[in-house]
């Protein structure tokens, strides 16, 4: 049934020439007629479920971009591996560099002499490494056949009473698999056609990629950001200069670390009288640039060389100097030198270089506390709104007036 109101409206629409309105929709049976909802889709949902979702979705995709990124560097590492050494060099050497350049030299030859300095040091200190190993590994030999002896006969005594037999047996392998792995001792392991050819090739383009990014890396920096429309450019490049510090300050303190690390042990091994003390040395800085792990593991082959040497003694001496060091490296050194710098939590380090190895294996446990670090900075510069603050490093911060970009080679300087 109509009611009065609606006949009216019925009417009025008909004298206004326009086709009258249903009055409230369809007829359902019974003669009730539908009513459209005004409810919008989850909005019964509660909220702490809609917000988890959204994460959730967000952190998937995330996950998802990171793991495909790593597939990929794995599959380019002859590529990414060189790029991301000549990264942290350009990182170190930028000061020698700059000294050059405040020396009048031209920046070409500034670069030239930089990079020349540092091929003839590291190939020198790979000569003198192969050297003594060469010269100290049969001392190592008879030293551990005799350390072997002599465990043989304390387990054949009281209270192992082990066979002799068995314990022949084990020490012969043992000096098998020495004597058998000597050339991996000695570096000389890798005669493969295929890793031979990967390692000059990644060597190339470690010395191409880190001459063009001290020389020209404010240059380079400037042309990936000249994409970008201005505000999100201003705000990228406030991001990468300070990313850019952060990695600066950290391969800068980590190399400082990693020197005293090596002095003092080398100091005590050669104290000891252990061999191998300048490959051991080496392999104890290489080691510092995996936090907390690296400096472990080193520790512990030279723990177990100097116990198979010298004895139990001179082990357990350079096992105390070695605790010594890393309280000294953990309340001392990383808090002044890197902590300030970086602002991860141990805990962080941890899970960072778990996921970094995981992933990549050694060279992504080496890049992944820097690279969480440089995250950490560039990531609210990235969300400030344009103009807010000025670079970092900057006369705007500094008082100082500007200077050519060509000439800027400190920490403000981005080769990226």
């Amino acid at each position: 049934m109509t009611t009065a109101t609606q006949r009216d409206d019925m009417d009025t629409g008909e004298q206004d020439g326009r086709p009258a309105a249903p009055a409230s929709g369809p007829p359902r049976p019974g003669g009730r007629r539908f009513q459209p909802s005004s409810e919008r889709p989850g909005e019964h949902t509660p909220g702490w479920l809609q917000r988890a979702a959204g994460w959730s979705w967000r952190l998937l995709v995330i996950g998802l971009l990171i793991y495909v990124a790593s597939r990929i560097a794995s599959a380019l590492r002859i590529v990414v591996l060189p790029c991301v050494i000549a990264l942290l060099l350009t990182a170190l050497l930028q000061p020698l560099c700059g000294w050059l350049k405040r020396m009048r030299f031209p920046g070409l030859l500034a670069t030239w002499c930089v990079l020349i300095l540092t091929i003839a040091a590291i190939a020198g200190l790979g000569t003198l490494i192969y050297v003594r190993t060469s010269a100290e590994y049969p001392t190592l030999l008879g030293d551990l056949t005799h350390t072997g002896h002599q465990l043989q006969h304390w387990l054949a005594g009281p209270p192992f009473h082990i066979k002799q037999t068995s314990l022949q047996h084990l020490l012969r392998n043992a000096e098998n698999e020495v004597s058998t792995h000597k050339s991996l001792v000695a570096g000389t392991v890798l005669t493969g056609g295929r890793y031979v050819v990967e390692i000059l090739a990644g060597i190339v383009l470690t010395l191409f990629v880190g001459f063009f990014l001290i020389k020209d890396g404010d240059r380079i920096w400037s042309w990936l950001t000249g994409f970008l429309a201005p505000d999100r450019a201003e705000r990228t490049d406030r991001a990468g200069r300070a990313a850019w510090q952060v990695l600066v300050h950290y391969v800068r303190g980590t190399v400082l670390i990693a020197a005293i690390h090596s002095v003092v042990i080398g100091l005590t091994l050669w104290i000891l009288g252990v061999p191998l003390v300048i490959p051991l040395a080496a392999l104890v800085f290489l080691a510092a640039f995996v936090p907390l792990i690296g400096i472990l593991v080193a520790g512990a082959l030279a723990i177990l060389v100097t116990l198979g040497t010298k004895g139990l003694v001179a082990a357990i001496i350079l096992l105390v100097v070695f605790v010594v060091e890393d309280q000294l490296d953990g309340h001392l050194l990383q808090p002044q030198v890197v902590g300030r710098i970086l602002r991860l939590h141990p805990l962080a380090v941890i899970l960072v270089l778990a996921v970094g190895g995981v992933l990549v294996g050694i060279p992504g446990a080496v890049v992944a506390v820097p690279t969480a670090a440089a995250i950490a900075r560039a990531w609210p510069e990235l969300r400030s709104p344009a103009n807010s603050s000025a670079h970092p490093g900057t006369p705007a911060q500094t008082g100082k007036e500007p200077q050519d970009k060509s000439e800027d080679l400190g920490e403000e300087h981005v080769p990226m």
